[in-house]
């Protein structure tokens, strides 16, 4: 049995997030701790009594679901991973729970990702929608038919594509989508238009951070965004994660080569079930599901 730990990106948070985990207090309680000093601000009290509206906030959200998803592997006795994926932001905590970076400097490098794609958010509004009922290469084509900056971000599950790009852009595409026959063409509440050519500002901010970052080999293959492909290298996944923030997220393609690699149980570390939920449309049978929250 191969089991493959899966960790959520953005939109996962909910309000007391956390909470229960940092309340059974020992080695969860020193690293939540630890992160309130790394970060300059009492996070804690966010996830744990904050609002959803605080919550979405993205200096907030990244290191808050880092922290979730990465405190809970670092809890479980039985942490033995064969291979860890993580969508988008998740990548970061796969690779902080593999072993490739450790706790400190990858919250370190979550922190200034989230703070530079802050940055880009509010110097070009943009923004995101979800497209139901179309191909891949379908989505693909509308996109690139649609005058401004639009592109696919997350290739999902089949059938559901996230657009991202200008706000203009985004609504062409999304009429565009329907034309082409999908079933919904949905915007998604977001603070901006993620993997696409809008975050490019942010890639030197978070190029200088991961170059001055050590990095080790993973104790298992990371499947990582850009490529869906089992990667080791440091320096490979050091290139794939800078990529990341212009590229889409290929979460499809990603659990098909975790299945191909002998996956038969995906486990979900951090807040939610989202993952869980694509996992099943990818592959709706011969699976175990589990999460851990």
């Amino acid at each position: 049995m191969a089991k493959a730990y899966i960790f959520p990106g953005q939109g996962a948070q909910f309000p007391g997030m956390g909470k229960a985990l940092y309340e059974g207090g020992g080695k969860a309680e020193e690293l939540f701790e630890r992160a309130n000093d790394i970060l300059g601000f009492r996070i804690t009290d966010i996830m744990f009594e904050g609002s959803a509206e605080q919550l979405r906030e993205t200096r907030v959200t990244q290191p808050a679901i880092f922290l979730h998803s990465v405190i809970l592997a670092a809890c479980e006795e039985d942490f033995r991973p064969d291979m860890v994926a993580g969508h988008s932001l998740g990548e970061f905590s796969a690779l902080a729970a593999a072993g490739a970076v450790d706790f400190e400097d990858a919250l370190r490098l979550v922190s200034v990702r989230a703070c530079a794609m802050q940055k880009c958010c509010e110097a070009v509004p943009g923004g995101m929608a979800a497209i139901i009922g179309l191909p891949d290469e379908e989505v693909e084509r509308v996109c690139a038919g649609v005058d401004g900056i639009v592109t696919a971000a997350n290739f999902n599950c089949p059938g559901q594509v996230v657009i991202s790009g200008e706000n203009g852009a985004v609504e062409a595409a999304c009429a565009a989508a329907k034309a082409a026959g999908a079933r919904r063409a949905l915007p998604l509440a977001v603070g901006g238009a993620f993997h696409s050519p809008l975050m490019e500002p942010a890639r030197v901010e978070l190029g200088e951070a991961i170059a001055a970052t050590s990095f080790s080999e993973p104790v298992c293959p990371i499947y990582q965004n850009v490529n869906a492909a089992a990667e080791r290298d440091p320096e490979r996944i050091k290139a794939n994660l800078l990529a990341q923030l212009t590229s889409p997220v290929r979460w499809t393609q990603s659990v098909r080569a975790m299945l191909e690699d002998g996956a038969d149980t995906f486990i979900e570390s951090g807040p939610g079930s989202v993952l869980q939920g694509l996992v099943k449309r990818i592959a709706p049978e011969g699976v175990t599901l589990e999460g851990r929250q």
